[in-house]
C-alpha cells in the first residue's frame, strides 16, 4: 500500500498581511487567489503540497498550545538570512539558534503564535 502524501495546509490568521510577509520572509512564494464567491486568500505550492493563508472569520486565532493547534517546520538554505528578513518586516523577537544532530535550527512564532521550526540545509 502506498503512503499518503500531504496535499494541503490551511493557515487561518487574524492578520493576513503580517502572516503573508512572515512566510514570504522564510522564502515561500504566495499568489493571491479567489474561487467563485469565496474570500481572497493566498496560496503557495511547496513540492506536491499547497499552503494557503486565509483570513479568520471571527478575527481571533486559536491558541498555539490548544488542541488542534499547528506547528510547521521548514528547511531553509540560510537561517541567518531568514532572520534578517524577519527583522526587516518588524518581527523583533529573534530566537536563539542551536545546533542539533539535524543541523542548525530555530523555533519562532508566526504572527498568530504558531510555532515554526527552521532547520538549515
Amino acid at each position: 500500500m502506498s503512503q499518503p502524501e500531504l496535499s494541503l495546509v490551511v493557515l487561518r490568521t487574524a492578520d493576513v498581511l503580517k502572516t503573508l510577509l512572515f512566510y514570504r520572509a522564510i522564502g515561500l512564494e504566495f499568489e493571491q487567489e479567489c474561487h467563485g464567491q469565496g474570500v481572497i486568500h493566498y496560496a503557495c505550492t511547496l513540492g506536491t503540497s499547497t499552503i494557503e493563508i486565509y483570513p479568520l472569520i471571527d478575527g481571533s486565532a486559536q491558541s498555539p498550545v490548544q488542541g488542534g493547534a499547528t506547528m510547521l517546520g521548514f528547511k531553509v538554505a540560510n537561517i541567518d538570512a531568514v532572520l534578517t528578513k524577519l527583522q526587516e518586516i518588524g518581527n523583533t523577537v529573534l530566537p536563539t539558534r542551536e545546533s542539533t544532530s539535524r543541523g542548525r535550527r530555530v523555533v519562532l512564532n508566526d504572527p498568530d503564535g504558531r510555532k515554526v521550526e527552521l532547520t538549515e540545509l
